[in-house]
C-alpha cells in the first residue's frame, strides 16, 4: 500500500509568507544615529556673577538684595558675610548725622617696596577697587541720639591692614573724642600690621595705644567691637584694650592664625579655638552682640556710659 505524506500544501494549510515593507531610503541611517537614553548631555545653565551668593557655612544660595537687606547676613542660618565700612556706617548711625574726618588722607610709598607688585601699584588698585583711600573710616556721628567718634575698618582694602595712615587716622580720631569729650567706637577688622611698610607700621600700635591711655585718663569709654578677622597688630594694640570689647558671632580672633599656631607648637588646638564664642567662654570679651542687633547695643551702651560720664564730671 502507498504511505500518503501530509504537509501543509497538501491539506491546503500553507499560506502565504506577509509581504515586509522596506523602510524608506535614509531611515536606517537616522535611525542608527538616534543617541541612547541618557546618553545627552545637558547644558549648564548660566548664573549671571553678581546676583545670588553661596553661603559658606549652610550652603544656601542668597539672593544678593536679599542679603544687602539684611545687613550680609544669611537669612537661614544667620552667618555673618564680610561688609564694607560705609555699608557698617549706615548701618550703624543716624542718617546724615556721620562728619567723616580725614577722607582724603592717602599712603605714601615711603620704602618703594616692590614685590610680585609695587606697593604704589597696589594702593592705586584697591583705592579704585573700594573706594577708599585707606582701609578705615573715621568720624563722629549720632547713634540714637549719642554722639561718638566712631572709626570702621574694611577688610576689602589690603585685607584691612595698619599702615602709617590708618594708624594716624585712628590717632586722630581718639584725640578729637578726648578733647570733644565724647565716648570712642572702634570696629575692627585685619590681618594685622602692613607689611609694606616695615617699621612705620608697627609704630602704629604705640601711637594708638598711647592716645588711648590719654583717653581713658579722662575717663572717656572705648568701645571696641571685634569683627572676622581681627589678628596680629591690631589685636595686639588698639582693639584689646576697650572698656568694652565686644564681638559678632563667629568671628576669628587672636594673634597668629590657628594653622600658624599649630604648626609651630605641634600640638592640637581645642574645639571653636580663637572664635568668638570660644574668647567669651574664657573671658576674653565681653559680649556676642548680632549684626543686626549691634546698633540697639551700642546705644544701649552709650546711654548707661554717657550718663555715668556725666556723674563723674559732677555740676558744671
Amino acid at each position: 500500500m502507498a504511505t500518503t505524506t501530509f504537509t501543509k500544501k497538501t491539506l491546503g494549510l500553507e499560506t502565504a509568507e506577509p509581504a515586509v515593507t522596506p523602510p524608506p531610503a535614509g531611515t536606517e541611517a537616522s535611525f542608527a544615529k538616534k543617541p541612547k537614553l541618557g546618553s545627552t548631555k545637558s547644558k549648564k545653565r548660566d548664573i549671571p556673577e553678581g546676583l545670588w551668593q553661596k553661603c559658606p557655612k549652610c550652603s544656601t544660595m542668597i539672593f544678593d538684595k536679599e542679603l544687602d537687606d539684611n545687613l550680609k547676613v544669611c537669612t537661614k542660618c544667620g552667618q555673618h558675610f564680610p561688609i564694607g565700612a560705609r555699608e557698617r556706617i549706615n548701618a550703624l548711625v543716624e542718617t546724615c548725622s556721620f562728619e567723616e574726618m580725614d577722607a582724603e588722607m592717602s599712603s605714601v610709598d615711603v620704602l618703594r617696596f616692590t614685590g610680585v607688585a609695587a606697593y604704589a601699584d597696589k594702593l592705586q588698585e584697591y583705592q579704585k577697587k573700594t573706594k577708599l583711600k585707606d582701609a578705615v573710616v573715621t568720624g563722629i556721628g549720632k547713634i540714637d541720639g549719642h554722639r561718638a567718634a566712631l572709626g570702621v575698618m574694611d577688610f576689602d582694602f589690603l585685607g584691612g591692614s595698619m599702615g602709617s595712615v590708618v594708624g594716624e587716622k585712628l590717632t586722630r580720631l581718639i584725640e578729637a573724642a578726648t578733647e570733644k569729650g565724647l565716648p570712642l567706637i572702634i570696629i575692627s577688622t585685619s590681618g594685622g600690621a602692613r607689611m609694606y611698610e616695615g617699621m612705620f607700621s608697627l609704630m602704629q600700635m604705640a601711637k594708638t595705644c598711647g592716645a588711648l591711655a590719654y583717653h581713658a585718663r579722662q575717663q572717656f569709654p572705648f568701645l571696641s567691637v571685634l569683627t572676622n578677622p581681627t589678628y596680629a597688630g591690631v589685636m595686639a594694640s588698639y582693639a584689646s584694650v576697650g572698656d568694652l570689647i565686644l564681638a559678632e558671632p563667629g568671628s576669628m580672633i587672636g594673634f597668629a592664625g590657628p594653622r600658624v599656631i599649630k604648626d609651630t607648637t605641634q600640638a592640637e588646638l581645642p574645639p571653636g579655638f580663637q572664635t568668638a564664642e570660644f574668647l567669651l567662654e574664657h573671658g576674653l570679651i565681653d559680649a556676642i552682640v548680632p549684626r543686626k542687633e549691634m546698633k540697639e547695643r551700642l546705644a544701649y551702651y552709650l546711654d548707661f556710659l554717657t550718663e555715668r560720664m556725666k556723674k563723674t564730671a559732677g555740676p558744671g
